[in-house]
């Protein structure tokens, strides 16, 4: 044997940190000839045999340890040659394989160099498993980061889950294990073994893995996600020549959750590839532009929706493969339609399995607990001044716009990452170095990501769901902006659903609920979201939080709805919402589609959604210039004692106006007089109360004539018939 002992037991032990250098085929001097070494524990006889040079010589080892550690030498050549190995194991089988232990790492100076800086922005092709071919080998190349581990060993299906198999490689002071293990195809299960910094084994799910078993199980399955042929190049391509994110577009978003919208059967959900053409059909009907999925990526706990990620490089496989989401994204952009993501760089889970100590150190986590633990989520907190976490999640938000063609990611819990002191007393957080409480490592990661994301992918778009008063969230950051596209505008949906709330007697004491929204708008490019967030933990559904009678009920909510598609700023509302589903969203029940069959209000709600996109789409002065001090203008928001409010949407040149009234008592106003910027016929291209969507008919049989009778600071006006708990939208004839 030429091993030394403490080799010998390094090998035997697994506790060489880089085995490559003493397992497989290595010179022994000059002119000494060769040595080879294989590790396999579930071999009786090992045997060298040479691939392309047949006049290379084939010879045995011999076993030097129990363990199943064999060794063996040529004397007749000097120079290692490719070989492979002919196993025979205790059984009696004979396989052959390449050696695992020849092949050189797959990963350049130049890869780590840039991973450990924080730049390479295609990590994601580098680590975890990649399928290759070398030297005319198949195989996959496995690689993760874990610095501070004593050992790291791959384990799967193709190995009995055994570490001593094929420990890994590290790469120099990068922190990066690797191997490259011939024969591993697509679809092979597998997970990390890891010997953490004190010492513990345990198994680690892959943090770059494209594909998961069906949770509660975890490992991660070797996948290619780029064999899918898509069909989206016109799409793509409008969306690359469009560049300014969809600011001057119209935007009518519909959030989804795909395991709850329809069901196959009570228990069983449609997989993202039978989804496609229902969702698709439904959507483009409905009129909507753009389908939000909450968080596709992966993850263990199903009622957290997807908020609770362990697997950010992968599509949650409880609706299919990869290819099956892609198939979902390629039919909506062939359909017209874009998709958006949520997107949850803020925090991780606990589960030990996954990233939560990866290593047995605090490695994507903080340490410190005041820096690294969401209190109210019991979840872990992103070190986003690490270059290899920043990495992580940057290479990320690129990956899905790469591999997955979405169109928007939508960032969750921003307003957590940007401050300190989030949900925390005093005593329970640590200042920044200047002693504040912003977030700077996160600020800067946000600002990366955006300006890179922006770059990469021209046309994406990026929101941010932030809920405080945080400055130039949607300004570059180059003007000491985070970058962000978008910004939900979390105040107006929670004043606008108070005010929808009360009583229509007591509306006239919270009218400025409905117009302090226009006092902040252009500091900010919003989003007007009616998300999932308020029908859940007992909020209710949409239309229970409505008052009154079914008839006021729904009445008012065609009021809510038609002013959020009416006022300044793109649109979201989450499913359901659209036809009035009653009960609160249970994620693991669908939608309540029979009640569009259990009257007339539901179907009417549906039936009015569907017209105020097609309105809202046909009309350039409710979207072109949303975010353009000339695209709104109040005509009247005083009447409080009336609750009647009025204003004008045109483009930013001022033409293309439509007027807009809201009536929000249940009562019919009868002569009621409304400033209007022009004379003659104006046309009624909307009345939330007519028949057809359940109301009481009442109007102004579709047309009045504005006189010269200056009002409300406008030159002209005209007397209208008011319906109760109504909104009109009126167009000028030319």
């Amino acid at each position: 044997m030429i091993l030394t002992p403490d080799e010998l037991h390094s090998l035997v032990e697994l506790t060489h940190q880089s085995p490559h250098t003493l397992l497989g085929m290595h010179p022994l001097g000059e002119h000494l000839g060769l040595v080879a070494r294989a590790f396999r524990p579930d071999a009786a006889r090992v045997e060298i045999q040479p691939v392309h040079e047949k006049n290379k010589p084939k010879f045995e080892l011999k076993r030097v340890h129990a363990t199943g550690l064999f060794e063996g030498v040529t004397r007749t050549v000097n120079e290692v040659y490719a070989y492979d190995l002919v196993v025979t194991t205790h059984q009696g089988q004979t396989h052959r394989t390449r050696d695992a232990f020849s092949f050189l790492p797959t990963l350049g100076e130049s890869d780590l160099f840039l991973f450990g800086k924080g730049d390479e922005r295609r990590i994601y092709e580098k680590l975890g498993a990649q399928l290759r071919t070398i030297d005319g080998v198949p195989g996959v190349s496995f690689a993760v980061w874990a610095p501070n581990a004593q050992r790291l060993s791959v384990v799967g299906d193709f190995n009995h889950w055994d570490g001593r198999f094929h420990p890994m490689r590290l790469l120099g002071a990068s922190g990066v294990w690797e191997i490259f293990v011939p024969g591993v195809a697509e679809g092979a299960h597998y997970k990390f073994e890891i010997r953490d910094a004190h010492g513990k084994i345990s198994l680690k799910t892959d943090p770059y893995g494209f594909f998961f078993e069906v949770p509660p199980k975890n490992a991660a399955i070797v996948w290619n996600n780029e064999k899918f042929e898509w069909t989206d190049d016109v799409w793509m391509n409008r969306r690359r020549e469009s560049r300014d994110a969809g600011l001057r577009s119209p935007i009518s978003i519909y959030e989804v959750h795909p395991g709850s919208w329809r069901k196959k059967s009570v228990g069983e959900s449609f997989s993202y590839r039978e989804l496609a053409a229902p969702l698709v059909e439904y959507v483009r009907r409905m009129g909507f532009t753009h389908v939000e999925l909450l968080p596709p990526a992966e993850h263990a706990f199903y009622p957290s929706w997807g908020y609770q990620v362990t697997g950010f490089y992968a599509p949650t496989s409880r609706f299919g493969t990869p290819d099956d989401f892609q198939f979902l994204v390629n039919a909506l952009h062939e359909s017209g339609i874009g998709i958006i993501i949520d997107w949850v760089p803020a925090h991780f889970p606990r589960d030990d399995w996954a990233l939560a100590r990866f290593d047995g150190t605090a490695l994507y986590e903080h340490e410190d607990p005041r820096k690294g633990a969401h209190q109210d989520w019991g979840t872990l907190i992103f070190n986003y001044g690490r270059h290899e976490v920043n990495n992580f999640l940057v290479a990320n938000a690129l990956f899905w716009c790469h591999r997955f063609h979405v169109d928007g990611l939508r960032v969750d819990a921003v307003a957590s990452m940007l401050y300190l002191d989030y949900s925390r007393k005093a005593g329970e957080w640590i200042p920044n170095q200047f002693g504040g409480r912003e977030n700077i490592e996160a600020i800067e990661f946000l600002k990366k990501f955006n300006h890179i994301a922006h770059t990469e992918f021209p046309g994406l778009m990026t929101i941010a769901e932030e809920s405080t008063a945080w400055p130039l969230v949607t300004r570059p950051p180059y003007l000491g902006g985070l970058g962000f596209s978008f910004k939900w505008n979390m105040g107006w949906m929670h004043d606008t659903l108070g005010y929808f709330g009360r009583e229509p007697i007591h509306r006239k004491y919270h009218q400025n609920d409905l117009t302090f929204a226009m006092l902040y708008h252009h500091h900010e490019n919003f989003i007007l979201p009616l998300s999932h967030d308020e029908v859940v933990h007992g909020k209710g559904s949409l239309i229970g939080r409505m008052p009154g009678d079914d008839w006021q009920k729904f009445a008012n909510l065609r009021a809510l709805l038609a002013y959020q598609w009416l006022f300044p700023g793109k649109k979201l509302l989450f499913m359901g919402g659209e036809f009035g589903q009653r009960a609160e969203w249970n994620e693991n029940s669908q939608l309540d589609w029979w009640l569009l069959n259990a009257g007339p209000y539901h179907r009417g709600l549906q039936q009015f959604v569907a017209d105020l996109n097609k309105l809202y789409l046909a009309a350039p002065g409710l979207w072109q210039a949303d975010y353009d001090p000339g695209g709104f203008y109040w005509i009247d928001c005083t009447d409080r004692d009336n609750s009647v409010l009025s204003f004008v949407r045109q483009t930013a040149d001022g033409s293309n106006p439509l007027a807009v009234i809201l009536n929000l008592t249940p009562v019919l106003r009868e002569q009621y007089r409304v400033g209007l910027p022009r004379g003659g016929k104006w046309r009624e291209l909307l009345n939330s109360d007519a028949a057809v969507y359940g109301g009481s008919n009442q109007g102004n049989l579709g047309v009045v004539m504005a006189e010269n009778i200056p009002c409300h600071n406008q030159l002209c006006s005209a007397e209208f018939r008011l319906p109760p708990l109504g909104v009109l939208v009126l167009k000028p004839e030319d």
